[in-house]
């Protein structure tokens, strides 16, 4: 058997033109593990309402923090993977959940490299069925579909991985040097509340309260909520932070059902009018810079707090193609190459 890896982030449209804008929102949207409600319904209220107006406003959101070489997200995760490359001995190739850098042609270019066997990495710490379960099935379902001969395994989420840790918060300490800050939120990609519960694989323990996610349970493997407050609590023992200075919020929120809360827009303001001057803001949910991080946070995120009464704002880069997050990925990988089982991070 021959191994190699599929590395597989969100996706990103072709260009910022209104057109691929809209292509790239009707596959994302239409997701049904992004909006999970009925086809027809999710049909009408995708086809019928949100890409008649939304493409255009994204379209302008993706211009503010497109690059030279293109979609800030798609040429951060070529770099890391190009960087992976050099420290492992197996091929890796990259895919996208949405957009034209499919998941089928990342099987197609490890396939021409004779891979028979493959280490599927969703590129999020955290489990949530709009992102990591996402990945997994629509990796399985092309799979078995066109490469049925394929032997597939998959890294687990790693929100709470001593050496993902480690790495996060030793970014975080380099994103903050010259920053003095007194205040640092953790602002995470929000989803709606009824996503927590239909991955509750006890269907009963998730409350959405404050005690659910700090009493052990097996709904844990699959809670992002949960998740979510493990990693900030982890990283906030690595930075001797005190429960004064730092918090949690949830951001990108669609449509009008709840959402996972506190909202990070709120928070930007009720932080500011609450008598914080310096705030540092850093988006774990990501391991690389994209649209949310980009626009919505180090953008829109500072302008609001400024709004609000801010002095000072600063939005910490994800992990990027940081060199101690890629040492920390092809050591999970060369775990595997050496022995499948060790698939566990």
């Amino acid at each position: 058997m021959k191994k190699g890896i599929l590395l597989v982030n969100l996706g990103s449209p072709d260009s910022t033109k209104v057109k691929d804008v809209r292509n790239y929102l009707d596959e994302f949207l239409m997701d049904e593990r992004v909006i999970d409600m009925a086809y027809w319904k999710r049909f009408l209220l995708v086809k019928g309402i949100i890409l008649n107006t939304r493409p255009k406003r994204s379209a302008e959101a993706y211009k503010k923090v497109w690059w030279d070489e293109g979609s800030p997200l798609i040429v951060i995760s070529e770099r890391f993977t190009e960087k992976i490359s050099k420290k492992i001995d197996v091929p890796v190739a990259l895919g996208m959940r949405y957009g034209s850098m499919s998941i089928k042609k990342g099987f197609e270019e490890l396939i021409k490299q004779d891979v028979n066997e493959v280490l599927l990495v969703p590129l999020y710490p955290h489990y949530a069925m709009s992102s990591y379960e996402t990945v997994v099935v629509k990796a399985e379902e092309v799979q078995q579909k066109h490469f049925p001969s394929i032997k597939m395994d998959v890294l687990p989420v790693f929100y709470d991985h001593p050496d993902y840790v480690n790495a996060l918060s030793n970014s975080i300490k380099k994103g903050l040097e010259g920053f003095d800050y007194d205040h640092i939120l953790f602002s995470y990609h929000g989803i709606p509340e009824r996503h927590i519960y239909k991955s509750d694989t006890t269907k009963s323990h998730c409350k959405i309260d404050g005690n659910c996610c700090n009493t052990p349970s097996e709904a844990h493997k699959t809670c992002y909520r949960h998740q979510c407050f493990e990693t900030t609590k982890a990283v906030a023992k690595q930075l001797n932070l005190t429960k004064e200075n730092y918090n949690d919020s949830f951001q990108s929120r669609l449509l009008k059902d709840p959402w996972l809360k506190p909202y990070t827009d709120f928070e930007l303001e009720r932080l500011a009018k609450e008598g914080v001057k310096k705030l540092a803001v850093i988006t774990p949910a990501f391991v690389a810079d994209c649209l949310e991080t980009l626009e919505e946070i180090a953008m829109e995120g500072k302008k609001e707090f400024l709004d609000a009464g801010g002095e000072d704002y600063k939005h910490i880069p994800c992990l990027n193609d940081d060199d101690e997050w890629v040492d920390v990925m092809a050591n999970w990988i060369n775990n595997w190459v050496k022995e499948p089982s060790l698939i566990t991070t």
